[in-house]
C-alpha cells in the first residue's frame, strides 16, 4: 500500500500537482527520519566503540577480516559484525536523506 502511495506521489511531483501542504510535510518526514537514523548511529557507534576497545582493533578493520574468515565465529564477533553492518546500513540511509 505504501508503495502505491509513494508512486502516487512521484506521479504528482512529475505533474507539478503538489501543494505546499505536501512539500511541509514531506521536509518534515525526511527531517524526522534523518534526525532518528543519526540517533540510532550514534547509539551503534558507542557499542562499535566497545568492541573496538575491547579487541583493540577498528569496527572496519575486523569486519573485513571477519569476511575473509580470519576472525572465527565466536558471539563477540557475530554481533560485532552485525553491528557493524547496521552502522553501514544506517550510514547509508542517512547520506540519502540528506541529499534530500
Amino acid at each position: 500500500m505504501s508503495g502505491d502511495r509513494v508512486r502516487t506521489l512521484e506521479k504528482l511531483y512529475t505533474q507539478g500537482e503538489t501543494s505546499d501542504i505536501v512539500d511541509l510535510a514531506l521536509e518534515k518526514l525526511f527531517a524526522y527520519e534523518l534526525k532518528e537514523s543519526q540517533e540510532q548511529l550514534a547509539r551503534l557507534m558507542r557499542d562499535l566503540s566497545q568492541f573496538e576497545q575491547q579487541y583493540d582493533l577498528s569496527s572496519d578493520a575486523f569486519y573485513a577480516r571477519f569476511q575473509a574468515g580470519e576472525m572465527g565465529d565466536a558471539m563477540d564477533f557475530v554481533e560485532w559484525a552485525s553491528l557493524h553492518q547496521m552502522a553501514e546500513r544506517l550510514k547509508r540511509r542517512i547520506g540519502l536523506l540528506e541529499e534530500s
